[in-house]
């Protein structure tokens, strides 16, 4: 995988000392209309989030298919039916003044990376890969997998049955065995993964993609150590890795995704984005797995859109230049 390195120890101390804190010690509220066994499909609530990473995807491809080549993408959001997405997947209706161009561009780097992680990994040997929240992804679809590749694919039930039943009714065929788990992150999905033929004893390669910020801290924390746990040496694991808020950055944050509703509302679709996220410090990803054995890389979304000749940040309110993408191996070095 082709990634900066950075010192992860150092990176988390220096960010504590810019304001950051432990987010089980921390007492800062957290806005979210989220709430334990709340629920949702892929038009509604958080559910929504995926069919818009779906249709910035199909964006994304329109494009530039050197960064990205997700030919699902707009086929799916159009099954999925909401309106205003269904137009912007399929070109109807542009994205200027709906869509930032920095989303779209984001959209391109971040499929690379984690298409480049799954590859890097399973031409190493790594045969058994899970996609942790898999929404209208569709890698197990796309992506050259070698011989033998096993896919398991996690979300809740109503998203894997949608996905599976659409793609077959497009004639789409996997590229690799691939498996279903139907289970929520929130229940004992590690159950559900063991009886689609996950093997803990083999090799892993994981992802959690744009997942973490909609799971409040602790539940983020017990996901990665389940991850962890389940995983055998020699596996992979690609996720975001946050910097915590510094004074002030939230309300800005909440600000611009208000703007980004209000916008949306004026086309009869209005998820209330600020409601969607937990808010609030939260241990970092990074060094969180680097203390639990994670051999790690990153790099940052800033440095990301250099390395593939996009245009660089300007007025970032959201912070998104300093996220990390990070990827590596649990008991050994990345390669």
């Amino acid at each position: 995988m082709r990634t900066s390195k950075v010192e992860l120890t150092r990176l988390a101390r220096r960010r504590k000392t810019e304001g950051a804190t432990d987010a089980g010690k921390s007492g800062q509220k957290m806005s979210s209309s989220r709430h334990d066994g709340d629920t949702w499909d892929l038009a509604s609530s958080v559910g929504a989030t995926a069919t818009m990473a779906a249709a910035a995807r199909a964006i994304a491809t329109r494009a530039d298919r050197s960064l990205i080549d997700d030919p699902f993408a707009e086929p799916l959001v159009r099954a999925v039916g909401v309106d205003l997405l269904t137009r912007l997947a399929t070109g109807e209706v542009p994205p200027d003044g709906l869509v930032e161009q920095v989303f779209i561009d984001v959209a391109k780097v971040r499929a690379k990376f984690y298409d480049e992680f799954f590859l890097d990994a399973t031409n190493a040997g790594v045969a058994q890969v899970v996609i942790l929240a898999s929404g209208l992804g569709s890698r197990a679809y796309r992506l050259p997998w070698p011989t033998g590749t096993v896919v398991y694919e996690l979300d809740q039930p109503q998203v894997i049955e949608f996905k599976t039943r659409t793609l077959a009714e497009l004639g789409a065929a996997p590229t690799a065995d691939r498996r279903v788990a139907a289970a929520d992150l929130r229940d004992d999905w590690p159950t559900a993964l063991r009886t689609a033929g996950f093997e803990p004893a083999r090799p892993t390669a994981w992802s959690a993609e744009g997942l973490l910020g909609y799971l409040p801290p602790e539940a983020q924390d017990r996901l990665l150590d389940t991850i962890t746990e389940l995983s055998a040496p020699g596996s992979r694991v690609a996720t975001e890795s946050r910097p915590n808020p510094q004074p002030g950055e939230e309300d800005k944050t909440k600000e611009s995704l208000h703007r980004i509703s209000e916008r949306w509302r004026a086309h009869s679709f209005a998820p209330d984005m600020t409601r969607l996220r937990y808010f609030g410090a939260r241990n970092e990803a990074a060094p969180y797995l680097a203390d639990r054995g994670w051999a790690l890389e990153g790099i940052t979304i800033r440095d990301l859109l250099a390395a593939n000749d996009l245009p660089p940040l300007e007025d970032d309110y959201m912070r998104m230049g300093d996220m990390l993408y990070v990827g590596g191996a649990l008991g050994k070095t990345t390669k």
